[in-house]
């Protein structure tokens, strides 16, 4: 992948997480459209403001501990972020745990975001506990695969929209996404961390004498 497509890559997924983290903020204070759906849920208070203040917050920062200058030359602050970051995984994942078992989409659903909430908990403490051990490789890795189930938040939203343009109800559409939002991102992350996206120079043999 090369470096300029990486750049726009980063800029649109930074773009996205910090639309999505801002918007639903509202929660919190319950301002503006909201879903029915969320709001019914029937552990939407207190968990859905425990969740919304620890999954904004780590989709808010995220993009941010993958810029390599904040890393070199500024890790006080990198540290700082992540701490913060992992921490409002682990808020927003309890909360979305909790909640999974009141969803009004039905079991499924449930069932999906709940192993979304297992998954993106497990990472998390992964990626702490490399970080702890100083097997910084490892942690990356674990905070690649914790993003990619946080960024789930925006790929959620992605999806929703297309589901009536294929026939697909709203309600079949976000029990859909209890499994699509997050599952094929872990998929790519994965992929990306086995090497499959790098860039591949092919072998040109030289005729120069030097090389002979």
């Amino acid at each position: 992948m090369t470096r300029p497509l990486t750049r726009i890559l980063w800029g649109l997924a930074a773009f996205l997480s910090l639309g999505v983290a801002i918007f639903s903020y509202r929660y919190l204070p319950r301002l503006g459209l909201m879903d029915p759906g969320i709001v019914a849920n029937l552990f939407a208070r207190p968990w859905l403001d425990v969740h919304v203040a620890g999954a904004a917050t780590a989709l808010l920062l995220g993009p941010f501990q993958f810029l390599p200058g904040l890393r070199e030359k500024h890790w006080r602050l990198h540290r700082w972020m992540g701490r913060t970051y992992v921490v409002g995984c682990l808020v927003g994942g309890v909360g979305g745990l909790v909640m999974a078992f009141g969803s009004t989409a039905g079991p499924v659903a449930g069932v999906g975001f709940g192993a979304l909430a297992v998954c993106w908990i497990t990472a998390n403490v992964q990626a702490w506990r490399m970080a702890l051990a100083r097997r910084f490789v490892e942690h990356r890795a674990w905070m690649i695969r914790s993003f990619a189930m946080t960024f789930g938040a925006v790929t959620l939203r992605l999806y929703l929209p297309f589901f009536p343009l294929v026939g697909v109800s709203p309600e079949d559409g976000y029990v859909a996404t209890a499994y699509i939002s997050w599952i094929p991102n872990l998929i790519v992350a994965e992929l990306y961390l086995r090497g499959a996206f790098a860039r591949r120079v092919a072998y040109r043999p030289s005729n120069s004498a030097v090389d002979r």
